[in-house]
């Protein structure tokens, strides 16, 4: 494996920080859709089309890693959670408003849906093999986080209208 690829797919080496690789990852998503959020005229579809290019990368390096004979669901993999997160900020919509409230709703609701892995996220995590299996269960915790992250943040502006 080349040094480009190891530092993608470790999420620019934050994967290889010795506690919570998967929420140093997830961290690094954020900041990413940050940085998209302050400085793109149009953030959403800018950090899907960066979901999407995350996802299909993840998915070619870790089949060649593995096949290669790497660990399969190697903890220091975090690219995974760079995809997830990014398409939980995705899914929220008009993130220029409420920007951190977002990027925090997103970031604990993919996080908990990528470590509790309910339904068919626990599924696609347990028997898919190779680049689906690691990518495939954090696409979906990012879909599902989002939605949830959704329902968290009308609850944050009700009760903020109640305030």
């Amino acid at each position: 494996m080349n040094k480009l690829n190891w530092f993608l797919l470790t999420g620019f080496y934050s994967g290889l920080l010795p506690k919570a690789p998967g929420t140093w990852g997830s961290i690094v998503g954020v900041i990413i859709a940050y940085l998209v959020i302050a400085y793109m005229p149009n953030p959403n579809m800018t950090i899907m089309l960066l979901a999407a290019l995350f996802s299909i990368i993840g998915f070619k390096l870790v089949n060649e890693y593995e096949a290669n004979g790497g660990i399969h669901d190697d903890k220091r993999i975090v690219i995974d959670e760079i995809a997830g997160v990014l398409i939980t900020i995705g899914v929220l919509g008009d993130l220029k408003h409420d920007t951190f409230i977002k990027l925090l709703l997103a970031f604990i609701s993919f996080r908990l849906f990528d470590i509790w892995k309910p339904s068919i996220i626990g599924k696609i995590d347990q028997k898919a093999k190779g680049g689906l299996g690691v990518m495939g269960d954090d696409i979906l915790a990012g879909i599902f986080g989002g939605i949830f992250a959704g329902i968290l943040y009308m609850g944050y502006l009700k009760l903020k209208t109640m305030i």
